[in-house]
């Protein structure tokens, strides 16, 4: 299979350029005349045979959003499906991205639905993303779908970006901390050690003695400490992967004083915000449950979801297993049984999300202002610690000789 561009004039005397994977020119051409456009010329593109360093892009949520929208101006212009990958294809620069479109173009021309060919790319769009799109190709609205995928994707990367600066900047500070001490441990305090042996055998205050030891120790077992910190690392990530591992550490993380609130109202956010947009979708609720589950980030409000699911299967109310769970807020299940009551679940989804999404900002912000003090007493005590107990013997000395 080689890659082809060509240039054509449709019907109405426009020229048209692409570029198309097939076998051969020829082929090219009894597809160019198919689709009714008359082919002027059609080039190889050989392919470069010279090293290259450059890495596979990753396929960001902002293309897809970019993607989505695009998708939906040209489908509502009255535009086929397949034109409409054309032409996406052409204005991709990810390189990565636009095989993946390629791949779902030549699905869709083999008979395949959009649906279908997108679920083939993983890598690229996720369940979510896969199901609603057949839920647009039934109901006729595929347009709508896209443009309520890309508000979705938009506000869950919003929500995902709040969440990860606030934990950027205290693990800023703990790296900068860990590096500073272990140069002062590694460096600076043997020149001090060293320092006080040459000024006479003196006995050191005892904060003196200690920081020394600890700088030993360092030095004598500097490869047992990264051993541990790279086991530690290793060790997590295998109980992470681990589905029991996994629970016991997602909980854990849920009972965290203040960390344990904020990732409690990031899950109800976006549990929220995706059920609301599957059921306003037309996809059933059993389906969209089981889709959430996958989608929640937290082990503990998978199975809450799970349970919930399992509960309607057997002819519960949604709200009545939430509630058992004991997962989520009072107020999110009591709203949840008021739009189950009334018919509109959908809506009433999205103004809990709407809320949550405001409540995430506010507990971002007080856990930013309370990290800010807590760090910098943390540097100022442990690195200005180390640099009194070094100090001491010289003040010790200096009254001396006064």
């Amino acid at each position: 299979m080689a890659q082809f561009s060509w240039v054509g004039v449709n019907r109405q005397g426009k020229t048209q350029k692409g570029v198309r994977d097939a076998p051969n020119e020829a082929a090219v051409s009894a597809w160019l005349r198919q689709q009714r456009i008359r082919p002027k010329s059609i080039k190889s593109q050989k392919k470069s045979k010279g090293f290259s360093l450059s890495l596979p892009q990753s396929i960001g949520g902002k293309e897809i959003v970019i993607f989505a929208r695009q998708f939906a101006t040209m489908i509502d212009a009255g535009l086929p499906i397949v034109q409409c990958l054309e032409i996406l294809i052409t204005q991709q620069d990810n390189p990565s991205f636009k095989k993946v479109l390629q791949e779902v173009k030549q699905d869709v021309e083999s008979g395949s639905t959009l649906a279908d060919a997108l679920e083939k790319q993983p890598k690229a769009f996720d369940e979510l993303f896969v199901n609603l799109i057949a839920a647009g190709e039934v109901g006729g609205i595929l347009d709508t779908i896209l443009l309520r995928l890309a508000a979705y994707l938009e506000k869950s990367l919003k929500l995902k970006g709040k969440v990860k600066g606030a934990m950027f900047y205290p693990a800023t500070i703990v790296v900068v901390a860990i590096v500073v001490i272990a140069v002062l441990l590694g460096f600076v305090i043997p020149i001090f050690e060293n320092m006080f042996k040459e000024m006479g055998g003196a006995e050191l205050p005892a904060p003196t003695q200690i920081v020394i030891g600890l700088s030993n120790a360092f030095q004598n077992n500097f490869l047992y400490f990264v051993g541990a910190i790279i086991a530690m690392v290793v060790g997590f990530r295998v109980a992470y992967k681990n589905p029991k591992g996994r629970l016991a550490i997602d909980k854990a993380m849920l009972q965290f004083p203040v960390v344990g609130p904020l990732l409690r109202k990031v899950a109800v956010a976006r549990f929220t915000r995706t059920m609301g947009t599957m059921l306003s979708s037309g996809v059933p609720i059993l389906d969209a449950l089981n889709i959430v589950a996958k989608t929640a980030g937290n082990k503990t409000i998978e199975n809450a979801i799970v349970y919930a699911r399992t509960s309607i299967s057997e002819g519960q109310t949604i709200v009545e297993p939430l509630i058992e769970t004991a997962v989520f807020p009072p107020m999110v299940t009591q709203m949840i049984g008021v739009g189950e009551a009334t018919g509109a679940m959908d809506a009433m989804l999205g103004k809990i999300a709407d809320f949550y999404d405001e409540e995430v900002d506010a507990a971002v912000d007080t856990l930013t202002s309370m990290i800010e003090p807590v760090m910098m007493v943390f540097l100022g005590v442990v690195i200005g610690g180390l640099v009194i107990a070094m100090y001491m013997p010289v003040f010790q000395m200096a009254g001396n000789v006064s």
